[in-house]
């Protein structure tokens, strides 16, 4: 399905049947390099979409220049989760498997949807 820039989306963990949060999509160079960047507070989360093609160590993420911790999720082109951890600016992390997605959360998301590795999740997007 085709999502709008800007756009609320919906997360849902398909498996454990919970709502994770909303999110934004960051789907180009510019605004996946932004991200969440010195922001003081979060009011959704936001999906990185990687380029296709990348390995493990292309799906890494840092938090240089982060001000709050974060709840990442990494999934796999078929929204399955592949790997999750919590992280504190400045950290940085590769995921133990590529990943297709990112998604960003406030601390907490995590335990309170209790979303695992080989979790399906699902979001309206578009998907290249």
């Amino acid at each position: 399905m085709d999502y709008k820039k800007n756009s609320h989306l919906k997360i849902v963990n398909k498996t454990k049947g919970t709502y994770l949060d909303g999110a934004e999509m960051a789907d180009s160079f510019f605004s996946r390099f932004r991200g969440l960047m010195l922001k003081k507070n979060l009011e959704r989360g936001l999906i990185l979409k990687i380029p296709a093609g990348r390995g493990r160590r292309g799906s890494a993420i840092h938090m240089f220049f982060m001000r709050i911790p974060l709840d990442l999720v990494f999934l796999d082109e078929a929204k399955t989760v592949v790997d999750t951890v919590t992280l504190k600016p400045w950290q940085t992390y590769t995921p133990r498997a590529p990943a297709r997605f990112v998604i960003e959360f406030k601390t907490g998301v995590l335990t309170n949807s209790a979303t695992e590795i080989g979790d399906e999740l699902e979001f309206n997007c578009e998907m290249v």
